[in-house]
């Protein structure tokens, strides 16, 4: 594992640039302290039990709540913690903003469930759109430990080191075949309020939690502001001609889903644009950003 990264208030040191660069992630330990890691720890499991209240988690279902400042009110203050905020900005600058936040928990599972392969980069279609290689970094993510992960089997992060800069894995044809994990990969274990700072592009999956303590993290992605729409787009539903526009405009317009998952085209049979191509004949199974 890369060297820990230290906790402080300034600009990340020459040596921490060089280890982040080159392994794609610092872990940052001890960042917070044990009553913080209980006043979070309440808080997730709250929200919890109002999921499973509302009947929308059952007894041992994980929860995975985005936006996370929106679903659990209390983790504001990890936003721009004063021993994470400066690995944010020493890496990205000053323009930048949360563009992708969640909550999770995970209790334990107690039978082995089917395999699927999720090793993946985040960002969606942005890994299937942009031609570099290398692709670009464009994000950075914050993860918070509020349970003990410092053993592995507990749903810990897996990550392949240094993956950041390949665009991509071997995997198998389908995701429910059977498939080992890419060469190198490790899990990442850390100390409940221990934070995971790591490039959007590592190629990393999350473990099963076979062990008896339930797993509790906060993620926060971080990206420059220009990652958005500049127009005016608030409340275009209530616009009077907004129902005379067709689908696709109003998606043109950013008014059609435009936010979670459905803005990162994980639903492409429910994306205007995606079905007029598709009715038309236009996708391409070759180029990457037309591919069905």
């Amino acid at each position: 594992m890369t060297a820990t990264a230290t906790v402080g208030a300034t600009a990340l040191s020459p040596q921490q640039r060089e280890a982040f660069e080159r392994d794609g992630y610092l872990m940052i330990r001890g960042a917070l302290d044990s009553d913080e890691v209980a006043r979070y720890s309440a808080a997730l499991d709250r929200v919890y039990a109002e999921e499973q209240d509302a009947g929308r988690l059952g007894p041992r279902d994980p929860m995975h709540k985005l936006s996370a400042v929106t679903s659990v009110p209390e983790t504001a203050d990890l936003l721009n913690h004063p021993n994470t905020f400066h690995y944010v900005w020493s890496m990205i600058g000053w323009n930048f903003h949360v563009y992708h936040s969640h909550v999770d928990v995970h209790p334990t599972v107690r039978e082995k469930r089917p395999f699927r392969f999720e090793w993946h980069q985040d960002g969606g279609r942005q890994n299937r759109e942009i031609e570099t290689d290398p692709r670009p970094r464009l994000s950075v993510k914050l993860a918070y430990f509020f349970s003990d992960l410092s053993e592995p089997g507990r749903g810990n992060t897996k990550i392949v080191p240094g993956s950041h800069k390949w665009n991509r894995i071997d995997g198998p044809p389908r995701r429910d075949i059977e498939w080992p994990d890419p060469p190198g990969a490790i899990e990442v274990t850390g100390e409940a309020g221990d934070v995971l700072f790591f490039d959007r592009r590592i190629w990393h999956a999350r473990s099963d939690n076979h062990s008896e303590i339930t797993r509790r993290v906060a993620f926060f992605g971080f990206t420059p502001r220009w990652i958005r729409a500049r127009d005016e787009v608030e409340d275009l539903p209530n616009r009077p001609w907004w129902n005379d526009l067709d689908p696709v405009q109003q998606q043109l317009l950013g008014g059609f889903a435009p936010t979670g998952d459905h803005g990162w085209g994980h639903y492409p049979d429910q994306t205007p644009v995606y079905r007029w191509l598709a009715d038309r004949d236009l996708l391409d199974p070759d180029y990457p950003p037309l591919k069905p």
